[in-house]
């Protein structure tokens, strides 16, 4: 709290501001702060207010033992000044005598005397007040629970009584007799009290959160799987990172290790690292730990005690000694608790959760399953293994490693893999062979595989260094043909490696001023990059003409060099002109390597063929020659190119919109590229187009499967920002389809990735994934979450001066949001933002949008005293689609000038200007024109008509000429096809003609 407050008045606002703050440790200071405030103004009233917003922070905050102490200030308030108390303020405070109960039950310091006075202290207050009993009934039940002693009697007690005002709510009390039943082993008699909390029909602070945390299980013993994986994602989403939810999501812990989901289980434990220090509940965090603790034993037993995991702050854990520091901890609290009550409940019922053994092998529960081999740290990729075994000596592997490269075949690089590890070694010694040649030559053959492998990384500029430093070792080995391949590869890798910009500067000397670095001119970027593939195709000419008599496997390399040059200028520029000399030479290759039998390049050529003429446009003959290449490797080989062949099949297919033949097509090639190295065959694209495919015949399934399994083999080939890019395709594919918990899942377990949280990975990409996530959050009715995820989202991208266009966007989305949420002058800010934006690089109708959005959102909710402001919006959406006409911009659907209209009659009906809405509502007709045949149209036609309709004859009370107009749009729509549309206009006519 910056300034404290100067007036009552303040000090309610002060309060409000606090009360929508999610739970936690900002909330709780700035509650204590306004508790101090209130006191200044020497006034009974606020100071309640105060008081009670203090305590439940404390009490939602995980603070058990503060929460006491502030009731014992109210309840002297109470005493000595009843009057101030109105039916509200009393209510709250006999409700929160069961929140002092709870809280004194979970400090183990609390004898159970005290714990048996308050309870009485209850009864006697609820009876002197003239209040039933049944809650009171209801806390000496869950303490009789909590002690493990007459649970039965005091639970027929409280569950035989009828409720009443002071109650639990319903789902808690559902949650409480489930528990009942869950505690004498009845899981089916549980599992029936949870229905209507699990089916979402009973809520809220707690639950479904807690319900479904601890109906997990025995979801599973049920084999409800398909339910159960629903509830954990939501669930869990309910209670993550909330210190009064520790208990909740230790049970999320304890279910993934039962489940086969032990990575998952760390991947949580990581997200809710902080609990550890912020959870001050005794009882919360027995809960939490003991979960915690099934989780690390199963890891442990898995093989992998020595993880790094998350653990209590000050010091770095393995999953073994966080164990036993958890192990340690949970015992005594439990000792602790049982020494208070008189019992062993607290230890046996620990005991029961330590010795259950997994329910299942793998369920998988997201997008993205992942093993405990996922989330070891990082190392050196393991070497595929090869067809044959390698040979052992040095000599005898350099020679297979050569024989290998030779012919392109993908198990040379498990050969430069071991040959690397046998260089590094300090012991090695080099093989005194002829066939070995000597150590530079070797060092420059590692070089070279290194920049290949860097050059699939998109990393042309190490690329093209490493190139020429072997070029230079192969120099001084006197291989003269090896060092012409090699600067030749340097000079290919060096022009993908150029910034376009560096190479247009004179071009870019006609950009307006002002122009950010991403608004050059593109035509004048495209001729930069022509331009460096031109030089560099010259360049590999020059080397071709000055390097005679090389071995011919050396010599087709050149050449495909040389028409990798040609199709990125091709690939770059889209000009029909560059297409002949590609094919130009790819006949020179195909030619050549024909008359020397090099058979991975005679299929190289003919792969570079048919992606030749699939870029130009002639998808036919791109198909033919696809057809011929894989039925030519079916019979001769070399067989490691059928995956690459099969996967260019397949996306020609999908360019001619045969999803069937290239589902065929692009299955088989993964099924295939499994025989090979992933990186030689390109796997992880395989399944990316394998899931177009599968998009294509509407199995949306499959695709998301292979969507994530794309990305995760990204991952695992270290290209990170391509697996990102992957998988946020992935999230927003799930949350197109509805499935929101699975597209939330996924996105949180992405946003905690090292390289996310350390600031590593691109930051803009970083941004889609998180607005994806505010999308769908909202999506999923998660309000108060999307909103501060779209606050902070538009105050990051407010500095994006490069993209105005996107802060535009996103600015305008969270305005809306914040119109949701009544907040009008916040959201008049982040609208003004989006116009200032949008005036730099428009947005129009995401922006137009956002304002109709926000002059009906302040219309519906303020009647005729919000209409100045909602008109100001109108008025801004005016010139928003002045603008929008006069650049020739042609909205998605209806004009923004016709939406516009519908709009200006839309908040002059919620505002009572009726004569002005329907005025409105008639422009917006006219502008919509004749429904005719498009059912979208159709449908906005009807809905005007409506709105038109009910303000004409209902508001305006003129049934006759409404009762026609809405008679004859049905007729008209009728006519049309159009019978949904209507039905709705027949229902209002039957409505008008009755008087209604």
């Amino acid at each position: 709290m910056q300034t404290a407050p100067q007036t009552t008045d303040e000090l309610y606002e002060a309060l409000r501001e606090n009360d929508r703050r999610p739970y936690g440790r900002t909330r709780t200071v700035t509650a204590e702060e306004l508790a101090e405030a209130a006191e200044l103004f020497g006034e009974p009233v606020p100071l309640i207010h105060a008081l009670l917003e203090l305590q439940e922070a404390y009490t939602y905050g995980s603070e058990p033992r503060k929460s006491p102490v502030v009731f014992a200030r109210l309840l002297n308030l109470f005493d000595e000044q009843p009057g101030a108390f109105d039916d509200r303020l009393r209510h709250q405070l006999f409700w929160r005598f069961k929140w002092v109960a709870n809280a004194l039950r979970s400090l183990p310091e609390v004898p159970l005397a005290s714990l048996r006075q308050w309870q009485t202290e209850m009864r006697d207050r609820y009876e002197k007040a003239g209040l039933d009993l049944q809650p009171y009934y209801g806390q000496a039940y869950q303490l009789a629970a909590h002690v493990g002693e007459d649970t039965a009697l005091a639970y027929e007690l409280w569950a035989g009584r009828t409720r009443s005002r002071l109650s639990d709510c319903e789902a808690c009390e559902t949650c409480e007799r489930a528990l009942y039943h869950l505690a004498a082993g009845d899981d089916e008699r549980a599992l029936r009290a949870w229905e209507p909390v699990l089916a979402g029909k009973e809520s809220c602070q707690e639950e479904p959160a807690r319900s479904v945390s601890y109906a997990l299980l025995p979801l599973v013993r049920a084999d409800r799987t398909d339910e159960v994986r629903r509830l954990h994602l939501a669930g869990y989403r309910g209670c993550r990172r909330n210190p009064s939810m520790a208990g909740e999501i230790g049970r999320h812990l304890e279910f993934c290790a039962l489940t086969g989901n032990e990575a998952r289980g760390l991947e949580l434990l990581a997200e809710n690292r902080t609990l550890f220090d912020e959870v001050d509940s005794p009882l919360s965090l027995l809960d939490l730990l003991t979960g915690v603790e099934v989780l690390l034993a199963r890891v442990e037993a898995l093989g992998h005690g020595e993880l790094p995991t998350a653990g209590f702050p000050g010091r770095s854990w393995t999953v073994a000694a966080l164990r036993a520091e958890v192990r340690r901890r949970a015992d005594d609290l439990a000792a602790r608790f049982d020494a208070r009550n008189g019992t062993t409940a607290h230890t046996d019922r620990r005991r029961t959760r330590l010795d259950r053994t997994p329910l299942l092998e793998s369920l998988e529960l997201t997008l993205r399953p992942r093993t405990l081999a996922d989330v070891a740290p990082a190392t050196a990729p393991a070497a595929p293994e090869p067809a044959e075994a390698l040979p052992e000596s040095p000599a005898g592997l350099i020679k297979r490693a050569r024989e290998l490269d030779e012919q392109g075949h993908p198990d040379a690089h498990a050969c430069w893999t071991r040959l690397r590890t046998l260089t590094t070694d300090p012991d090695y010694v080099h093989p005194d062979d002829p066939e070995a040649g000597p150590p530079a030559r070797l060092r420059a053959d590692l070089l070279e595989e290194e920049a290949t492998l860097a050059e699939r990384k998109d990393a042309h500029a190490d690329a093209a260094a490493l190139y020429e430093e072997a070029a230079g070792l192969y120099e001084d080995a006197e291989l003269a043909g090896h060092a012409v391949i090699a600067r030749a590869s340097a000079v290919l890798a060096g022009a993908q490696a150029v910034p376009p910009r560096a190479e247009a500067e004179d071009a870019e000397r006609a950009v307006p001023e002002g122009a950010g670095a991403e608004g050059a001119d593109p035509q004048a970027r495209t001729a930069a990059q022509v331009a460096v593939f031109s030089e560099a195709h010259a360049e590999l000419v020059r080397l071709h003409e000055q390097a005679p008599g090389i071995a011919p496997y050396l010599q087709a390399r050149l050449l495909r060099l040389r028409v990798s040059a040609h199709g990125l200028r091709l690939q770059a520029s889209g000009d029909s002109e560059h297409v002949a000399p590609v094919l130009a030479e790819v006949e020179l290759l195909f030619d050549f390597a024909t008359r020397h039998g090099l058979t991975g390049q005679i299929a190289a050529a003919r792969l570079l063929r048919a992606t030749t003429h699939a870029m130009a446009g002639d998808l036919p003959t791109a198909l033919a020659e696809a057809d011929g290449l894989i039925e030519v490797l079916r019979t001769d080989g070399p067989a490691w190119h059928l995956p690459r062949a099969l996967s260019l099949r397949g996306k020609i297919q999908l360019g001619l919109g045969d999803a069937e033949a290239a589902y065929a097509s692009l299955s088989e090639g993964v099924r295939l590229a499994a025989e090979w190295p992933a990186e030689s065959v390109d796997t992880p694209t395989l399944h990316a187009e394998l899931a177009q495919a599968c998009m294509g015949l509407g199995r949306t399934d499959e695709a998301l499967r292979h969507l994530t399994r794309s990305a995760e083999l990204e991952l695992r080939a270290g290209t990170r920002f391509d697996a990102f890019c992957t998988y946020s395709n992935a999230a927003q594919l799930s949350l197109d389809l509805g499935r929101i918990d699975d597209c939330i899942a996924l996105l949180d377990s992405l946003l905690l990735e090292p390289d996310v949280v350390d600031g590593e990975l691109d930051d803009r990409l970083v941004a889609q994934l998180r607005l994806t996530r505010a999308r769908a959050l909202r999506t999923g009715d998660d309000l108060k979450a999307a909103t501060a995820e779209f606050v902070a989202l538009a105050a990051e991208s407010a500095g994006w001066d490069d993209d105005p266009g996107s802060h535009a966007m996103i600015a305008a989305e969270t305005a809306i949001l914040l119109g949701e949420a009544g907040e009008f002058t916040k959201a008049r800010e982040a609208v003004d933002q989006a116009l200032a934006a949008h005036a730099r690089d428009p947005r129009y109708e995401q922006v137009s949008n956002a304002l109709r959005e926000l002059a009906r959102l302040r219309a519906q909710q303020h009647g005729p005293e919000g209409l100045t402001d909602a008109r100001a919006f109108l008025d801004d959406a005016g010139r928003v689609a002045d603008a929008a006409r006069t650049a020739g911009f042609k909205a998605h659907g209806r004009s923004l000038d016709t939406a516009l209209a519908y709009e200006h009659g839309r908040i002059n009906a919620y505002a009572g200007a009726y004569d002005e809405a329907l005025a409105a509502l008639d422009k917006a007709l006219g502008l919509l024109g004749e429904p005719g045949e498009d059912p979208h149209l159709a449908a906005e036609w009807a809905e005007c008509v409506r709105l038109a309709g009910v303000v004409e004859g209902v508001y305006l009370e003129r049934t006759a000429p409404a009762l026609a107009r809405v008679e004859a749009a049905a007729d008209r729509l009728t006519s049309l096809g159009h019978t949904e549309e209507a039905e709705s206009l027949t229902g209002l006519a039957e409505r008008l003609r009755d008087g209604e």
